[in-house]
């Protein structure tokens, strides 16, 4: 049961990042293939790195060609949907930008979780700091990637609160689940990491940075 869970949160994982690192890079202007690639590369590449980190070569994306079949489906939806109604893509663009927030947010809740499990599975379930930073790893390593290739200052790093959303839902779900069990985990987490997320984006909530361009 739960690793069932488990399972299809990664599924849904996948399917948020996916669609929200294709609507980045449909707004981008990017063709068919950047779309599917944008999108591809949000899903797989924070799993990418902490397997890296992890010692799990190759990668477990490599040996689930599922997940990555299900992310690029998922972008090319976006594409067609934003090819075939670019008009309507461009009028409704503060909706749809509301619409990659809930998935991001999303992406962001699953994709913890199941770093944090990943670290366990490799044997490290004593180790609070690397379970929790697999966690976070998994997280953001994908958005960062994709406003690379976008071009952007990485979202991460400069707007709202995106980090901080992460470690504190993987920081509950760690140690629920050593205590407790991960079903009860991961139903307290995740609603946590959703929750921070769209506050931060409907309150523009943000860390001090600094301004060097005001006196």
């Amino acid at each position: 049961m739960s690793k069932t869970v488990i399972i299809i949160t990664e599924y849904i994982g996948t399917v948020a990042f996916a669609v929200s690192g294709a609507i980045i890079a449909a707004r981008s202007s990017l063709d068919l293939f950047g779309v599917i690639l944008v999108g591809c590369v949000t899903a797989v590449s924070g799993g990418i790195l902490r397997d890296v980190l992890l010692g799990r070569i190759p990668p477990a994306i490599f040996s689930n060609a599922t997940l990555l079949c299900v992310a690029a489906a998922s972008a090319l939806l976006v594409f067609i949907f934003a090819y075939i109604s670019a008009k309507k893509f461009v009028e409704y663009e503060s909706r749809i930008e509301k619409i990659n927030i809930l998935f991001d947010a999303t992406g962001l809740a699953a994709f913890s979780v199941i770093g944090i499990e990943a670290a366990i599975d490799s044997g490290f379930k004593s180790n609070a700091l690397l379970c929790v930073s697999m966690g976070v790893i998994t997280a953001i390593g994908g958005g960062i990637v994709r406003d690379i290739l976008v071009d952007k200052i990485p979202y991460v790093l400069k707007k709202h609160i995106y980090a901080l959303a992460s470690i504190a839902g993987s920081i509950a779900y760690y140690f629920i689940r050593i205590n407790y069990n991960k079903i009860l985990a991961l139903f307290v987490s995740m609603p946590i990491i959703i929750v921070i997320r769209l506050l931060a984006a409907i309150y523009h909530w943000k860390l001090p940075r600094i301004r060097l361009d005001k006196e």
